[in-house]
Protein backbone atom coordinates (compact mmCIF):
# COMPACT_ATOMS: atom_id res chain seq x y z
CA UNK A 1 0.00 0.00 0.00
CA UNK A 2 1.30 3.45 -0.89
CA UNK A 3 0.13 6.99 -0.30
CA UNK A 4 -0.15 8.93 -3.54
CA UNK A 5 -0.46 12.71 -3.50
CA UNK A 6 -1.88 14.96 -6.20
CA UNK A 7 -1.52 18.74 -6.04
CA UNK A 8 -3.59 20.58 -8.63
CA UNK A 9 -3.56 24.37 -8.74
CA UNK A 10 -6.10 26.38 -10.70
CA UNK A 11 -7.22 30.02 -10.80
CA UNK A 12 -10.84 31.18 -10.66
CA UNK A 13 -12.05 33.16 -13.65
CA UNK A 14 -12.93 36.79 -12.95
CA UNK A 15 -16.38 37.01 -11.38
CA UNK A 16 -16.41 33.36 -10.26
CA UNK A 17 -16.48 32.42 -6.58
CA UNK A 18 -15.08 29.67 -4.40
CA UNK A 19 -18.61 28.29 -4.13
CA UNK A 20 -18.84 28.14 -7.96
CA UNK A 21 -15.59 26.17 -7.96
CA UNK A 22 -16.62 23.81 -5.18
CA UNK A 23 -19.95 22.96 -6.80
CA UNK A 24 -18.26 22.21 -10.15
CA UNK A 25 -15.23 20.42 -8.64
CA UNK A 26 -16.99 18.15 -6.10
CA UNK A 27 -16.87 14.55 -7.34
CA UNK A 28 -20.10 12.70 -7.98
CA UNK A 29 -18.54 9.31 -7.14
CA UNK A 30 -16.03 8.15 -4.55
CA UNK A 31 -12.91 6.14 -5.31
CA UNK A 32 -13.55 3.15 -3.04
CA UNK A 33 -10.15 3.47 -1.34
CA UNK A 34 -9.03 5.80 1.48
CA UNK A 35 -8.96 9.24 -0.14
CA UNK A 36 -8.62 12.59 1.61
CA UNK A 37 -8.99 15.85 -0.27
CA UNK A 38 -7.73 19.21 1.01
CA UNK A 39 -8.74 22.45 -0.68
CA UNK A 40 -6.34 25.34 -0.12
CA UNK A 41 -7.04 28.96 -1.02
CA UNK A 42 -3.91 31.07 -1.53
CA UNK A 43 -3.91 33.87 1.07
CA UNK A 44 -1.94 36.12 -1.30
CA UNK A 45 -4.25 35.42 -4.26
CA UNK A 46 -7.71 34.19 -3.15
CA UNK A 47 -8.57 33.31 -6.78
CA UNK A 48 -5.86 30.60 -6.72
CA UNK A 49 -7.11 27.26 -5.42
CA UNK A 50 -5.00 24.17 -4.82
CA UNK A 51 -6.58 20.76 -4.37
CA UNK A 52 -4.45 18.24 -2.50
CA UNK A 53 -5.58 14.64 -2.78
CA UNK A 54 -4.06 11.85 -0.73
CA UNK A 55 -4.99 8.37 -1.94
CA UNK A 56 -3.98 5.16 -0.19
CA UNK A 57 -3.89 2.35 -2.75
CA UNK A 58 -1.82 -0.37 -4.35
CA UNK A 59 0.05 0.59 -7.51
CA UNK A 60 -2.07 -1.86 -9.54
CA UNK A 61 -5.23 0.04 -8.47
CA UNK A 62 -3.99 3.38 -9.80
CA UNK A 63 -5.01 2.91 -13.43
CA UNK A 64 -8.64 2.35 -12.43
CA UNK A 65 -8.59 5.22 -9.92
CA UNK A 66 -7.14 7.61 -12.49
CA UNK A 67 -9.80 6.47 -14.95
CA UNK A 68 -12.52 7.27 -12.40
CA UNK A 69 -11.05 10.73 -11.91
CA UNK A 70 -10.92 11.39 -15.67
CA UNK A 71 -14.52 10.21 -16.08
CA UNK A 72 -15.75 12.44 -13.26
CA UNK A 73 -13.80 15.47 -14.47
CA UNK A 74 -15.16 15.06 -18.02
CA UNK A 75 -18.70 14.75 -16.65
CA UNK A 76 -18.17 17.80 -14.41
CA UNK A 77 -15.82 20.15 -16.26
CA UNK A 78 -14.37 23.22 -14.61
CA UNK A 79 -13.98 25.19 -17.86
CA UNK A 80 -16.72 27.70 -17.01
CA UNK A 81 -15.28 28.40 -13.56
CA UNK A 82 -11.49 28.16 -13.83
CA UNK A 83 -8.82 29.65 -16.07
CA UNK A 84 -7.37 27.17 -18.58
CA UNK A 85 -3.88 27.02 -17.05
CA UNK A 86 -3.46 24.22 -14.50
CA UNK A 87 -0.42 23.11 -12.54
CA UNK A 88 -0.41 19.41 -11.67
CA UNK A 89 2.11 17.70 -9.40
CA UNK A 90 1.93 14.03 -8.43
CA UNK A 91 4.04 12.18 -5.91
CA UNK A 92 4.40 9.40 -3.39
CA UNK A 93 4.61 10.04 0.34
CA UNK A 94 8.16 9.16 1.45
CA UNK A 95 7.83 10.09 5.13
CA UNK A 96 5.29 11.26 7.68
CA UNK A 97 6.80 13.20 10.58
CA UNK A 98 5.18 14.61 13.71
CA UNK A 99 6.65 17.98 14.65
CA UNK A 100 3.86 18.72 17.18
CA UNK A 101 5.83 18.44 20.43
CA UNK A 102 7.33 21.62 21.83
CA UNK A 103 11.08 21.66 22.24
CA UNK A 104 13.91 19.68 20.72
CA UNK A 105 13.20 16.81 18.37
CA UNK A 106 15.30 13.71 17.81
CA UNK A 107 15.92 12.61 14.22
CA UNK A 108 13.98 9.55 13.12
CA UNK A 109 14.40 7.47 9.99
CA UNK A 110 11.74 8.02 7.33
CA UNK A 111 8.57 5.97 7.60
CA UNK A 112 4.93 6.08 6.57
CA UNK A 113 2.34 4.75 9.01
CA UNK A 114 5.04 2.92 10.95
CA UNK A 115 6.57 1.25 7.89
CA UNK A 116 10.18 2.20 7.15
CA UNK A 117 10.67 3.93 3.81
CA UNK A 118 13.14 2.28 1.46
CA UNK A 119 13.83 5.03 -1.07
CA UNK A 120 15.15 2.61 -3.70
CA UNK A 121 11.89 0.65 -3.54
CA UNK A 122 9.88 3.86 -3.69
CA UNK A 123 11.87 5.02 -6.71
CA UNK A 124 10.95 1.85 -8.62
CA UNK A 125 7.32 2.92 -8.37
CA UNK A 126 7.94 6.42 -9.80
CA UNK A 127 8.17 5.35 -13.44
CA UNK A 128 5.14 3.08 -13.29
CA UNK A 129 2.94 5.71 -11.68
CA UNK A 130 4.27 8.47 -13.93
CA UNK A 131 3.33 6.40 -17.00
CA UNK A 132 -0.17 5.75 -15.61
CA UNK A 133 -0.72 9.45 -14.95
CA UNK A 134 0.50 10.40 -18.43
CA UNK A 135 -1.83 7.79 -19.96
CA UNK A 136 -4.82 9.09 -17.96
CA UNK A 137 -4.00 12.66 -19.03
CA UNK A 138 -3.86 11.62 -22.69
CA UNK A 139 -7.19 9.79 -22.33
CA UNK A 140 -8.78 12.90 -20.75
CA UNK A 141 -7.44 15.16 -23.52
CA UNK A 142 -8.60 12.82 -26.30
CA UNK A 143 -12.09 12.46 -24.82
CA UNK A 144 -12.35 16.19 -24.17
CA UNK A 145 -11.32 16.97 -27.79
CA UNK A 146 -13.84 14.43 -29.10
CA UNK A 147 -16.62 16.11 -27.10
CA UNK A 148 -15.79 19.49 -28.66
CA UNK A 149 -15.94 18.02 -32.19
CA UNK A 150 -19.48 16.72 -31.79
Amino acid sequence: MAKFVALVTRTLKEGKTYDDYRRAWFHSNGFGVPTTMYTVVNVSNPREITSIGIVEAEVDQMEGLLGLDVKDRLANPLDDVMESSITRTFGLVAAVDDFSPAGALTYVEPSVDGVATEYDELAKTFGVVSDLIASASRMRDIEKAAEHQI
